[in-house]
């Protein structure tokens, strides 16, 4: 059960400068540190999911396998890892996302998700929007079914959710 009175904000650092001058990173590390916050966000995650029949949480690297593996425990459903190229030993499948200044992928295997399966995708944080479409376009592209798309912090000002659109998206924190 969780506690509405908890406040996990808290527990996320404020890093000016990082990974370059002009950015405030986000850091999760201290949430994650800390045991009654850590399990207080994965309890949220799980309360948000229960009720959608999740089969499969699909997190990418590496905050995202953090929490995703958790919750995917928490809901009885199975984990995907959603990797950076060449990381994945087996047939993979691709898609594409923009960058700052080009383009990266993910991959998952080509089996990691059956036609039907209903999906909750995860991931720390919300910006852009990019990597969660991409997530979303694998998960697609197997056949499965986005039921959620779930993160730790939202950054609200940078519009991700608009790449989101049409899918439930839910936040613990937003800034």
């Amino acid at each position: 059960m969780t506690d509405a009175g908890f406040d996990l904000a808290a527990h996320v650092r404020d890093i000016p400068d990082f990974p370059k001058e002009g950015i405030l990173f986000r850091d999760i590390m201290p949430l994650l540190q800390e045991p009654r916050a850590l399990r207080e966000a994965v309890d949220r995650l799980v309360e948000y999911g229960t009720g959608k029949h999740i089969d499969v949480v699909m997190g990418a690297e590496a905050r995202g396998f953090i929490l995703g593996a958790a919750v995917a425990y928490g809901l009885g459903a199975g984990f995907v890892c959603a990797r950076k190229p060449g990381k994945l030993p087996h047939d993979t499948i691709s898609a594409e996302y923009d960058l700052e200044y080009g383009t990266d992928k993910l991959e998952v295997h080509a089996d990691a998700i059956k036609p039907g399966q209903r999906v909750l995708v995860h991931d720390d944080l919300l910006a852009t929007g990019g990597t969660a479409r991409a997530k979303i376009e694998l998960v697609e592209k197997l056949g499965g079914v986005v039921v959620g798309v779930a993160f730790i912090i939202e950054l609200s000002a940078l519009e991700g959710r608009k790449k989101l659109e049409g899918h439930d998206v839910f936040s613990l924190i937003t800034y």
